[in-house]
């Protein structure tokens, strides 16, 4: 009896989570607004015709079925583009060309701000030589939600020079970013690359509410340099072929854990990955940071939004912002 009700109750809990997330996958589909809401109102009527019309378990099964493999097929048909109206910090993409020892990056993104809304898009190519890579820096950016930073990794270069590379949704014109269409192919993939005192800034700066903490990775240059080419080839790739971002699979710290996992294995399974508001925790407990430090001392100590409004636009914004900070 026991058995038989614990699988009632699966069976619904299962039903009602496939009936929200087809519904919630036609509210934030690509169809116009009345033929959207039409669609999802369709499904959901079907859902509880096959649910609850008196028929034999297995044919509810399988009419239910039915309807969801349909929303489920024509969801997982929309190609992603790299052809839309873009927002213009977002629609000059970035590329890489490796020849042997030397790097050269195009379209580095470098905005003059006026306010958040308010910038001038600039770009600019540079040739980096991959045996002055030296460092590999992660800033995390808490906008106010609990448990969840957005981190991005920078890569410094003899010379005092620093490529910062940020994993974001890129946005068409007039699109705001929601957590919840971020789960329903809402907004394509894409990694920005910029000079810091563009990326940085922007969340010191501009955005208000965006709390910024910068920590040096320890790693060895020869480490720092394979993960800045597995970053490369991901940037490449994403020209060629452009990608969904999802909110669960595909955002700012899964994609990173696929650059660094293979040389950092127990990252692979760390929920942390997805809860990233404790990534600062996960790389304290993996020693990668600074250990001189209580975590907590290390991250009061690691804040940098004054830093950086003090820094100013300059050349030496990446060395103000670094001065003193624990493990620099």
């Amino acid at each position: 009896m026991h058995n038989v009700k614990a699988r009632q109750v699966f069976a619904w809990l299962l039903f009602s989570v496939l009936t929200c997330w087809g519904t919630m996958a036609l509210v934030y589909s690509n169809l116009p607004p009345g033929p959207r809401t039409a669609a999802a109102a369709v499904f959901v009527i079907a859902a509880l015709v096959s649910a609850l019309f008196p028929r034999s378990n297995g044919r509810k099964i399988i009419y239910f079925l039915s309807a969801f493999a349909l929303v489920l097929a024509c969801w997982l048909a929309l190609p992603p583009s790299n052809s839309r109206d873009w927002e213009p910090d977002v629609a000059t993409l970035p590329y890489a060309d490796v020849s042997g020892s030397t790097v050269t990056i195009h379209n580095i993104r470098n905005c003059d701000y006026r306010a958040e809304t308010d910038y001038d898009v600039r770009h600019y190519d540079r040739t980096f030589k991959l045996g002055s890579l030296r460092s590999m820096d992660l800033f995390l950016v808490n906008w106010g939600v609990p448990y969840l930073d957005h981190a991005m990794l920078s890569f410094g270069f003899g010379g005092g020079e620093y490529v910062c590379i940020s994993i974001e949704t890129r946005k068409k014109k007039g699109e705001e970013y929601s957590s919840i269409r971020g789960f329903f192919k809402q907004y394509e993939l894409t990694y920005v690359v910029a000079d810091e005192r563009d990326i940085v800034r922007l969340r010191t700066n501009y955005r208000k509410g965006e709390e910024v903490y910068l920590y040096r990775l320890k790693a060895e240059p020869e480490l720092v340099r394979l993960i800045f080419l597995d970053y490369l080839r991901s940037i490449n790739r994403l020209k060629d072929r452009p990608q969904w971002y999802n909110a669960l699979t595909a955002n700012c710290t899964t994609d990173i854990r696929k650059h660094i996992a293979p040389y950092y294995p127990k990252l692979k399974s760390d929920w942390r990955i997805l809860a990233s508001g404790y990534a600062d925790e996960m790389v304290y407990e993996l020693g990668v940071v600074d250990q001189t430090l209580p975590l907590q001392e290390l991250k009061r100590r690691s804040h940098i939004n004054e830093r950086s409004k003090a820094a100013g636009p300059g050349p030496a914004y990446s060395a103000v912002i670094r001065n003193r900070l624990p493990g620099f």
